[in-house]
């Protein structure tokens, strides 16, 4: 693979000893920290496993970040097609959904990643190139060609006849 390589470094610190490390399943807290060592001013991202394991519902999640990542990507190529194509995107909201089935002894996986976006563009003649750029999005997403699930888009695009202020 021909091109440039870009690198990207986090601390995830465990924060969960509550006093006896990991001596029973039931002794410990799943909570922990993401940080960028980087960017120390960057926020740290409370971080936990899903409550069906014990987890915080209150911090984020290993299978939620994945989702997040696979929507975000789309997302940030999405709105650069727009933006080269001429299209003016006003807004930009992802409702998007993972599946993950657990297996038997424990392991599991996604099964597929349903990206939900709410878009609103300014012209209604751009609406039918508004759409058939997430093909492209999604062609271009880093995270998407990283992954073996599948992710599908079902997106919403709304114009209103007006020009970008």
């Amino acid at each position: 693979m021909a091109g440039r390589e870009h690198h990207y470094r986090v601390a995830v610190r465990w924060t969960g000893n509550t006093g006896s490390g990991t001596e029973h399943y039931r002794s410990y807290s799943r909570s922990h920290e993401i940080a960028c060592p980087a960017a120390p001013d960057k926020p740290v991202i409370p971080g936990s496993s899903d409550p069906a394991f014990r987890g915080d519902l209150n911090r984020w999640n290993p299978e939620e970040l994945f989702v997040a990542a696979l929507s975000a990507c789309h997302k940030l190529w999405y709105l650069h097609l727009c933006a080269a194509a001429g299209i003016v995107v006003e807004s930009y909201v992802d409702e998007a959904e993972g599946v993950m089935a657990e297996s038997d002894d424990g392991s599991g996986r996604f099964t597929s990643v349903t990206l939900r976006p709410r878009i609103s563009i300014t012209r209604v003649q751009d609406l039918e190139k508004a759409h058939s750029l997430h093909h492209e999005a999604h062609a271009k997403c880093f995270i998407a060609n990283s992954v073996n699930v599948p992710v599908c888009v079902e997106a919403t695009i709304n114009a209103a006849d007006r020009q970008a202020q």
